[in-house]
């Protein structure tokens, strides 16, 4: 197994949650499942260390449940990871599934090959029993070489059923694959079920063969009018809001070092919070002492075991046309708060980064 292959598979996240994807190098291009990006047509792609990369969705294949990224970015010093030449690899032999299950950090569980063409729905998957979670889909199924056997697609949703995962098979992939070289990748195209042409932009039908492409293929996301308020913020950090999105109402990223988390809170509530640092070991008085002299209006500040967090929380009901710029610059104001403030905890308390901080 490729010791590097943590760098080779990325996280997919948006505004409705996130997966997972993998780069192939010869092609200079992310894979994952079209279902992880379905209704986007830009996402982010965040490596293990967690650096975010706006990537367009240049291809999508609903039928086959495949999609793949662009990002304008070098990738050269990456390693390369094979797509593996077999087209039955052995029941029981040896399988790994990488990704990012939950959208927590990267992992890979392993198991074994159950079937190696599993009929489901008229289609051929490969069907495995290693643990397969929530935000793995659109990530690898490796052999014990480490070379892509399958792409995760999903786990039996039966409660009564453990462990069987399914991948969608590397013919599918290859027939995918196979319109890379000629790909126009600045637009978005869906490949046509019936013929495999690429259509480009919003077509309705198959200018090749005339079938029909539905209609939520080519629908779009729209963001919330808190969505735009929250991202309208992000923006005017310098933060692409695109890199920033994690779910529904939900953005994490970096503004200095302190990660910033801003999210809607039991539909009511709008919470902009930084993870800053750790209480030292020793000597903790000093710190609480000066939490609770200082005022830090309009934040707060908390703990929670060693964590010191920095707050800012607002009632939607407070939102107003007439608030919404002072709400704005408080929110931008926390990220940069945050990001002084870490620093000045370490050197005069000597408290520890958050392990959420980012050198």
């Amino acid at each position: 197994m490729n010791s590097e292959l943590n760098k080779l598979i990325y996280k997919v996240t948006h505004a409705d949650g996130s997966g997972s994807c993998f780069y192939l190098k010869p092609y200079n291009i992310f894979v994952t499942n079209y279902h992880v990006v379905a209704g986007y047509r830009t996402v982010a792609v965040q490596d293990v260390d967690r650096n975010p990369f706006e990537a367009r969705v240049v291809v999508v294949n609903p039928e086959l449940d495949l999609a793949l990224l662009a990002v304008d970015n070098d990738f050269s010093h990456l390693p390369n990871l094979t797509i593996a030449e077999e087209t039955e690899p052995a029941i029981g032999s040896k399988v790994h599934v990488a990704g990012y299950p939950f959208g927590m950090p990267f992992t890979i569980t392993e198991g074994s090959l159950s079937s190696p063409r599993q009929l489901i729905d008229g289609k051929y998957f490969i069907q495995v029993d290693a643990p397969i979670n929530p935000g793995n889909s659109g990530g690898p199924i490796l052999n014990d070489k480490g070379e892509v056997i399958g792409v995760t697609v999903s786990k039996f949703a039966s409660s009564s059923a453990d462990n069987m995962g399914f991948g969608v098979r590397n013919e599918s992939l290859r027939q995918l694959l196979e319109v890379v070289k000629d790909l126009d990748r600045t637009q978005f195209h869906v490949q046509c079920a019936s013929c495999d042409e690429l259509i480009a932009g919003d077509e309705e039908y198959c200018p090749s063969c005339g079938a029909h492409i539905d209609e939520s293929v080519l629908a779009t996301h729209e963001i919330s009018p808190l969505g735009q308020f929250c991202e309208s913020a992000i923006a005017r950090m310098g933060i692409n809001p695109v890199l920033a999105r994690c779910g529904f109402e939900s953005w994490v990223f970096h503004r200095g070092s302190s990660e910033i988390r801003l999210f809607v809170y039991n539909r009511n509530y709008l919470f902009a919070v930084s993870p800053i640092n750790l209480l030292p070991k020793k000597n903790v008085e000093k710190v609480l002492d000066f939490m609770l002299d200082t005022d830090f209006y309009p934040y707060k500040m908390g703990i929670d075991g060693r964590q010191i967090y920095l707050c800012y929380r607002i009632h939607l009901a407070d939102l107003t046309d007439e608030s919404s710029e002072r709400i704005l610059n408080n929110i931008v104001g926390l990220a940069h708060t945050a990001d002084e403030l870490d620093n000045y905890l370490v050197d005069e308390f000597g408290c520890e980064f958050s392990l959420y901080s980012k050198n």
